[in-house]
């Protein structure tokens, strides 16, 4: 790929269905993937498991989103016990912190105090969310931060939530595997939206009703990420 590869060429890419990757951290190069099957999580069917959803609406971590961006990142490419090699390298951080900068890419995080315990980030490109990576470094901070995301993606009119591959680690979210074909399919329709990140997140009442919606005049607060598991829980289960 070309050192002169720049954030419109990596738009253009998510918009064809592929995606860049490395061999590993020390390898500058970057190589272009089209899995000949591709894993989403259907926003409309998103579940969120008995035991977790009991922890997510504890609100154990403070969530934010947009806050930490190339931090989150940093920790999804770092080596850890069950992690010894990652394909996040230099070029692919550089990029994709360019992209967040754009307003193109977006990250969740969740802190204990004001410790970054977990996160994921991906890209943000009409009514399609690519999940890129996730980290956890305490218990269900990544899959608070995925319940987290699947919320503000239902809430902005997302319609397409990718996953890139099969992972057993997802099946508990209700992933489920496409053929290429039928993916770039979704894919284009997905494109047509015009979806917020930011938007259509707000209260919710005690018998499942929308009682507010914060409006874009509080954006700030919307990238704080500050509504509560609570109502993620019930922005998902309205949905699903």
């Amino acid at each position: 790929m070309s050192s002169r590869f720049g954030t419109q060429d990596l738009l253009a890419c998510y918009r064809r269905g592929v995606f860049p990757m490395a061999d590993s951290r020390d390898d500058p190069n970057l190589f272009l993937v089209d899995p000949d099957m591709r894993g989403i999580l259907p926003l409309d069917a998103f579940h969120i498991p008995r035991r977790l959803k009991r922890t997510v609406i504890k609100d154990p971590f403070r969530v934010t989103a947009d806050t930490a961006f190339t931090r989150v990142m940093e920790f999804c490419g770092e080596e850890t016990d069950g992690r010894e090699s990652t394909w996040i390298n230099s070029a692919i951080l550089n990029l994709y912190s360019a992209l967040h900068r754009e307003g193109h890419a977006h990250s969740i995080e969740c802190w204990d105090g004001d410790k970054l315990v977990g996160g994921l980030y991906g890209v943000s490109v009409g009514g399609a969310f690519f999940g890129e990576s996730m980290f956890s470094r305490a218990t269900d901070a990544s899959k608070i931060a995925l319940v987290h995301l699947a919320a503000r993606l239902i809430a902005g009119g997302y319609t397409l939530l990718d996953a890139q591959f099969h992972n057993p680690h997802l099946e508990q979210f209700g992933l489920i595997e496409i053929p290429r074909a039928e993916f770039k399919a979704r894919l284009r329709a997905a494109l047509l939206v015009e979806a917020n990140f930011y938007s259509g997140v707000g209260s919710v009442s005690s018998d499942g009703g929308s009682s507010s919606i914060i409006g874009s005049s509080d954006d700030a607060v919307l990238r704080s990420g500050s509504f509560t598991g609570s109502v993620a829980v019930q922005r998902i289960t309205q949905t699903s």
